[in-house]
Formats: C-alpha cells, sequence, structure tokens
C-alpha cells in the first residue's frame, strides 16, 4: 500500500486510436507516433519507463528492463473531451456525451447572455482561439463586445482584452453564463474565460488568466470518496476547474506545464496522505488543437527532462502514475482531439518487480486502484490493478 499517489495527466497524449475511433471520426490518429515522426526528439526517461514497450513509437525503444510498469487505457465513456477524460479516470463512465455547437450558439441563449451582461456579442461560431482575437480583437477593443466562439470541444469561451473587460468582470460574465447553461436546452461542459492583451491583431496574445467554469461532475468521483475518508486531495494546475473543487482539499494553480510541474515538485516536498492530481494542459492547448507537431514534441521532450525531478522526489511509500485523458493528434485534419487509447505508466518509490501489466478497458482502472489502494469504499466500472503492482 502507498501513503501517497501522484496522478499526472499529459493532457492529449494518445497512443493510437481507440477500438471505436471510426465512430468518432478518427480512423488512422495516433498523437504520440505522427508527433514523434514529424518532429523526431529523443525521450530518453519515458523510454526507460517502457512507452516504447506499449506500441511502436519513433526514437523510442522497448528496453528490456523498463524502470516503471507500462500498459494502456481505453475510454468507455461517450465523449473524447476533457471533462469526459478527466471525470471517467475518477470513476464515472458518461453515457450521453456533452452537446457541441458547430453552427455557433442560438440566439435565444446569445440573448440571455446579452441581457444578463449588457454586452453585445461577436463571433459565435467555432474558431481557434488565437484567429479569433485577430479577427476580432481591434472591434472588442472599440466597442466592448464579448467575443464568443466554441470548437468541437462542449465549451463556450468567451473572449475579452483585460485593459476593456478587467479580469473580476470577466470572470463574473463567465459566473453568469455558466448558470443559464446547466440546463438540457442549453448544456455546455465547459465555460472557458480567454483574456488577451496587446495592441493591435499583430500583437495580441492570450494570457495566463484563463478560467474554467464546468459542470459539476454527475456522480461522485474517487475523490470525494477520499475527502470524505480525510484524505488529502490536492489539485494542480486546472483539475480544481474540472472537477468544480469537488473533492479537492486544496488547489494549486498553475501558469503552464513548467510551472505545474514545478508545482507538483513543492507538493511532494509537503506531507500529506491521499493524492496529487496534476493536469499538464500545454500539449492540447498550444499545440494540439493548433496542429503544432513541432512545438507538441518539444513540449514532449521538455516533460521527459523533468522526469527525473519527478522521480527523485518520490517517497519509498509513494506511486507515481502518469496517462492521459483523450488523444490531439497534432497531424489529424481539423482541430478536434482524437478518440484514442492513452498510455499508462506507474512506478513506485521504492524498488518493484515493473514491466507489463494488462491493458485497462476503462481510465476509471485508475480511481479503483486509488479506491483500494487507501482502503475506502467506492463503487466504480472500473477494476484495481493494485494487485499487478508488485
Amino acid at each position: 500500500m502507498f501513503n501517497r499517489i501522484h496522478l499526472i495527466v499529459l493532457d492529449s497524449v494518445g497512443i493510437g486510436e481507440q477500438h471505436d475511433a471510426k465512430e468518432f471520426g478518427d480512423v488512422g490518429a495516433h498523437t504520440l507516433k505522427h508527433t514523434l515522426e514529424s518532429h523526431p526528439v529523443a525521450l530518453p526517461n519515458l523510454e526507460n519507463f517502457g512507452l516504447g514497450c506499449i506500441d511502436d513509437l519513433p526514437g523510442v525503444d522497448c528496453i528490456d528492463k523498463p524502470e516503471a510498469f507500462y500498459s494502456k487505457m481505453d475510454e468507455v465513456s461517450q465523449g473524447k473531451d476533457t471533462m469526459t477524460g478527466h471525470w471517467e479516470i475518477a470513476g464515472l463512465n458518461i453515457k450521453e456525451p456533452f452537446k457541441v455547437y458547430p453552427d455557433g450558439f442560438p440566439e435565444e441563449l446569445l440573448d440571455k447572455i446579452r441581457e444578463a451582461t449588457g454586452r453585445d456579442i461577436v463571433g459565435n461560431k467555432p474558431a481557434s482561439g488565437t484567429e479569433i482575437i485577430k479577427e476580432y480583437g481591434e472591434h472588442q477593443m472599440k466597442t466592448g463586445d464579448l467575443i464568443v466562439y466554441t470548437s468541437n470541444d462542449p465549451v463556450l469561451q468567451i473572449a475579452a482584452h483585460e485593459e476593456i473587460i478587467p479580469l473580476e468582470e470577466l470572470y463574473e460574465i463567465c459566473e453568469k453564463v455558466r448558470a443559464m447553461t446547466t440546463d438540457p436546452e442549453f448544456l455546455v461542459g465547459r465555460i472557458i474565460a480567454r483574456p488577451y492583451v496587446g495592441d493591435s491583431k499583430e500583437d495580441f496574445t492570450r494570457t495566463e488568466n484563463r478560467h474554467d467554469y464546468a459542470l459539476e461532475p454527475f456522480g461522485q468521483t474517487v475523490l470525494n470518496a477520499l475527502e470524505d475518508n480525510g484524505n488529502d486531495v490536492i489539485a494542480i494546475g486546472k483539475i480544481d476547474d474540472i472537477f468544480t473543487s469537488s473533492g479537492i482539499t486544496d488547489a494549486v494553480r498553475s501558469k503552464n506545464n513548467e510551472d505545474g510541474v514545478d508545482k507538483l515538485l513543492e507538493v511532494m516536498d509537503t506531507d500529506f496522505n491521499g493524492i496529487s492530481f496534476l493536469n499538464l494542459v500545454d500539449f492540447d492547448a498550444l499545440y494540439g488543437h493548433r496542429r503544432n507537431p513541432e512545438g507538441y514534441s518539444d513540449a514532449l521532450k521538455a516533460f521527459d527532462d523533468r522526469l527525473p525531478e519527478i522521480v527523485s522526489k518520490l517517497k519509498d511509500d509513494d506511486l507515481l502514475v502518469i496517462t492521459a485523458d483523450h488523444g490531439n493528434d497534432p497531424t489529424f485534419t481539423g482541430t478536434d482531439h482524437t478518440r484514442e487509447s492513452v498510455p499508462l505508466l506507474i512506478k513506485g518509490g521504492r524498488e518493484m518487480s515493473y514491466g507489463k501489466i494488462r491493458n485497462s478497458d476503462t481510465f476509471s482502472d485508475v480511481a479503483a486502484t486509488i479506491a483500494e489502494n487507501f482502503k475506502i469504499e467506492y463503487q466504480t466500472h472500473g477494476e484495481s490493478l493494485l494487485k499487478e503492482l508488485k
């Protein structure tokens, strides 16, 4: 048994099309393989963990004596978005997919937003966040209108210049929109505040003051069970937003992948009994959606470089779990997530008999493993892997 489990989600780092990829239009997707083919980098530390033994990856060998347990997991929930993936990791099965709005949001909802905020709206279409502020940013600065846009994900994003609409007001607007998009008529998975700065479309940049307003999980997660049993659940990065603070005992904000790892290392230096839960979002937000395999590959290398620091902080009764929540192949068509299996790498703070463990039919095997480890009652469709970690 382990006193602490450190769970890291490499946002969107999928490892090949899932068996049902055809239903999602994602046949042929393979985030890791195609990224490394497009821009080769060495990942020696992930290689030593056994990453190259999960699937054939360019430049990542399958070594004889890996330093971690390795396998892959499939998703059973009906979706391929951040919330669905994280909620399944925490034990839920999302049978009804969240709504998406490929043609923009209905006028009835936009009218409600106008009435509640006193501001007009521009945009209202699926778009890249960086491109839409180039298109409407100068207009927004002149008029104070809200730039509303979406994607192939179940999200409603609101962009505004920080000097035109202060952060406090933008956050308040997003809270109002969150309140009006929780019923079946206008159900949206996440409302996202997207502030930006700059003087013209040539130099507009989004700031690190993004804030997500998610729906509350539809059922009890293993995080709730841990909290109810007196264990610590320390959320790092956007985990607190994804779970709307439900089951979270402490939340630590982070700015980007590097800062997220820094924050994790600080948490690992503290005394707690339970789990730390980190999301590294840059893979998805900065490189996957923007179809930038070079940036994605470099971000993988940057994480690989930091992995020895994380391992050095592991105590004898610690367990490190690294996985992902979906795919986002930066070489694939469109800008959407991709329905893929995800890698699972597990390493203990003490020497163990590392190697291949069984593949998982659901991400919720992670939740079941956590529940068994901390000896808490939690019902999930996943099955614990604890007995394989010897």
